[in-house]
């Protein structure tokens, strides 16, 4: 739900002389590759998805993915909506909501537009032709906007209110409120806005995706002629200006008092249009296809041409215009015509626009509003027999192999340590690192950079294709290189988005590998607030595997197999299948079988029609699914054994897990895969078997108490209808369980427990 991105400018120069370009050599070619960066297509044999396997299923089994994710969306208002919740992560969860919306018609909305225009389209699995889908979605968006706007001028602005935060209309102020922000747009804002006007020598100016805009009308009096501008409200300034100062808001029972930026901006109009009359103005915004589309096999530079790529983002087709119920008519009409969109496209909302602004509010400073402050802690087995302040994470290492599970456990004193220490220690040889997203203020790209600069050799394999990232992980890519780090940038035509790290160390006995393999990113701040689940080991055969699957990333083999892994896009789907069937053959033969999968979405029409004859099998099928899913649950004769979860709250639900009763001996998998064929078919993901029977103990005993009945969550239905069951037939309040593991970690750890 949310994504920090990096923002460091580098020096283009640091790889001036060193382009990365798709190898156009085929696997036994003697052609020599173009530079170290060079990467062949993985020889990956072609999957159809199993739309049409043996038995009787129905053509209508799988629900819409695009209507699927529609009704995680409505999940996360439902949070914004509940009065239980503090106040203020209602806010944010409000704000979470628009820009989540955007993203959607960014990317999927625009995604679909695009193959309806070139006629690549094509039914989806849920038996909707793609003109159907798009209706339907326009359908609910339109009624999740105005739900959306509802909820912040019925139960927030009153609610905020009532804790003396207002959101003040410029008539509402006093005249030294009114006189203290016309000086702050004088200094602050009057420079950097230029209105742009339209007349027959100035055409209809480029309006920017997800900017907010206003429409001027003004009126010559020389002429009597009215005349249209627009004026673009600076991004690069809070959209939400505190009229009492910064810490008014932290102040239980001081007032604090907040105006939008474009009510400052409309009432001065009068400044940037001297000598014309201003008539009238309204709020609009529009969303762009900000999709990216790079022909990797024809790019000579995959870097340039991403480059390229993210300026023509920039002025994708309008997939989406959002404008205020009081607009003039004739100015709707206008922008229809000048912008292209259509009718429907066209989204009328109460003002404000644009809800994402409420994240200023929600990042108040209040307590009483938030959720209690919460403070990670070390995993008990970083400190075992441990005296020094910073736990020595090798021989923590070499002990057992350590779960961490976050935010509960530090990623900080954990996975952050672990690089810190490779960095720093002389004994460490190699480091091998994927980066898919990370901070602006990594100390994991500043690990590499020691690292690399204490002469170590280090490999950083950076996904510069990360979506909505791909600027930031440039400025890495080149920053590392900079510094010596050997960065390369995958397979072509893959994504790679496995999380692992691989320390290569020389100790008496020979060389060691210490590897961790994680369901999230090594993103120290959303580390804070994702939960996912990470392994440190140094167990022999995970090393193996790390090594060869580095050595597939970065150079020349595509046929390695592995002890451990299970790796997209070879064997991931046929892996899980495989351990589905087996719980079929037990469940028939009468021995314990189970199936248990905890992930962000499940799309995948193979794996879930293996999912299906499980349940025929009679194999209990538990899912816990965050925010898309297709499998469609509880149909008599196809899915009765099947139960869908959804779990969301003040964690951000994302570690992917894969569990099977395996006739009395449990088999579970943690990774970065989530069952979609973007992961499956175009992304390097891998999973890691657990093998200490404490850490499947811990997973197996997490995942019942997610499907617990006395458990708060989201039930989908065979009709994809998703009910929020958090109160229990008594008025009680089912059990958060985050605030359970938060509660249920410091007790374990007073007792000095796990």
């Amino acid at each position: 739900m949310q994504r920090d991105s990096a923002r460091t400018a580098t020096s283009e120069a640091a790889t001036s002389d060193k382009k990365v370009r798709p190898a156009r050599a085929q696997f036994g070619s003697s052609e020599v590759p173009a530079s170290r960066a060079t990467q062949d297509r993985i020889d990956i044999p072609e999957f159809a998805p199993n739309l049409e396997p043996e038995g009787d299923f129905s053509p209508d089994r799988f629900l819409d993915r695009e209507l699927s994710w529609l009704s995680f969306n409505a999940r996360v208002l439902e949070l914004a909506e509940d009065p239980d919740l503090h106040l203020l992560e209602r806010v944010s969860f409000l704000s979470i909501f628009a820009s989540n919306l955007d993203e959607f018609f960014m990317v999927r909305v625009a995604g679909l537009k695009r193959r309806i225009a070139t006629g690549l389209a094509v039914p989806s699995p849920a038996g909707l032709s793609p003109v159907q889908v798009l209706e339907q979605i326009g359908d609910e968006a339109h009624r999740l906007q105005q739900r959306h706007a509802r909820v912040y001028a019925e139960q927030i602005r009153p609610a905020l209110a009532y804790e003396h935060i207002h959101l003040m209309h410029w008539d509402e102020l006093d005249s030294q409120a009114k006189d203290q922000l016309s000086a702050m747009f004088a200094e602050k804002v009057f420079p950097i806005l230029t209105p742009l006007a339209v007349d027959p020598a100035h055409p209809f100016p480029y309006i920017s995706g997800l900017s907010l805009n206003l429409a001027v009308v003004v009126r010559n009096p020389i002429s009597d002629k009215e005349l249209f501008a627009r004026l673009k409200v600076p991004d690069q300034l809070p959209r939400l200006i505190s009229v009492d100062g910064p810490r008014a808001g932290s102040v239980p029972g001081r007032v604090a008092r907040f105006i939008a930026l474009e009510e400052v901006i409309a009432v001065h109009l009068d400044q940037l249009f001297a000598g014309m009359e201003v008539l009238e103005h309204h709020t609009f915004r529009v969303t762009r296809n900000e999709d990216l589309e790079v022909e990797e096999d024809d790019a000579e530079n995959l870097l340039q041409a991403l480059e390229k790529e993210l300026l023509r983002r920039r002025f994708g087709p309008p997939v989406r215009l959002e404008v205020t119920n009081d607009i003039n008519p004739n100015i709707r009409a206008l922008l229809i015509r000048e912008l292209g969109v259509e009718e429907s496209e066209v989204y009328s909302v109460p003002a404000p626009l644009d809800l994402r602004g409420l994240s200023v509010i929600a990042g108040i400073d209040r307590a009483d509003l938030h959720y209690p402050k919460h403070v990670p802690h070390t995993s008990r087995h970083l400190n075992e027999s441990e005296t020094s302040k910073a736990a020595n994470v090798f021989a923590a290492m070499r002990r057992r192999d350590i779960l961490l599970h976050h935010p509960y456990d530090s990623f900080s004193t954990s996975v952050q340590a672990f690089l810190e220490q490779a960095a720093s220690d002389p004994k460490v040889q190699a480091i091998k690192q994927t980066l898919y997203r990370t901070s602006g203020d990594s100390p994991i790209v500043d690990a590499l950079i020691d690292a690399a600069e204490a002469g170590k050799q280090v490999l950083a394999l950076v996904e510069i294709k990360a979506r909505f990232d791909e600027q930031a992980n440039i400025s890495w890519a080149r920053k590392l290189e900079q510094a010596g780090v050997h960065v390369v940038y995958g397979i072509v035509g893959l994504k790679t988005h496995c999380k692992l790290s691989l320390v290569v160390r020389q100790e008496v006995d020979g060389l060691r590998r210490y590897c961790h393999i994680g369901t999230g990113n090594y993103h120290p701040r959303t580390a804070r607030y994702y939960e996912d689940l990470g392994l440190l080991t140094a167990n022999e055969q995970v090393g193996e595997d790390l090594s060869r699957l580095f050595n597939q990333l970065s150079g020349y083999a595509p046929k390695s197999t592995f002890k451990r892994l299970l790796v997209a896009p070879r064997s991931v789907r046929s892996g899980l299948i495989d351990r589905i069937e087996t719980e079929i053959r037990n469940a028939r033969a009468g021995l314990t079988a189970r199936v248990q999968i905890k992930v962000n979405s499940m799309v995948d029409e193979a794996i879930i029609d293996s999912l299906y004859r499980a349940s025929q099998a009679g194999v209990p099928v538990d899912i816990i699914v965050r925010g898309i899913c297709s499998l469609r649950p509880g149909v008599p004769g196809l899915s009765e054994n099947i139960t869908v979860r959804s779990v969301l709250g003040r964690f951000l639900e994302h570690s992917r897990v894969f569990a099977f009763a395996n006739a009395g001996d449990p088999v579970v998998y943690i990774g970065s895969a989530d069952m979609m064929h973007r992961n499956l078919d175009r992304r390097v993901e891998a999973l890691v078997q657990l093998t200490s029977g404490d850490d499947t103990t811990y997973v197996m005993d997490l995942l019942r108490r997610y499907m617990d009945p006395g458990t708060a969550s989201w039930h989908l239905d065979n009709q994809a209808v998703w009910t929020r069951h958090h109160v229990a037939e008594d008025g009680q309040e089912l059990e958060d369980i985050q605030s359970w593991l938060l509660n249920s970690r410091s007790r374990q750890r007073s007792a000095g427990l796990r």
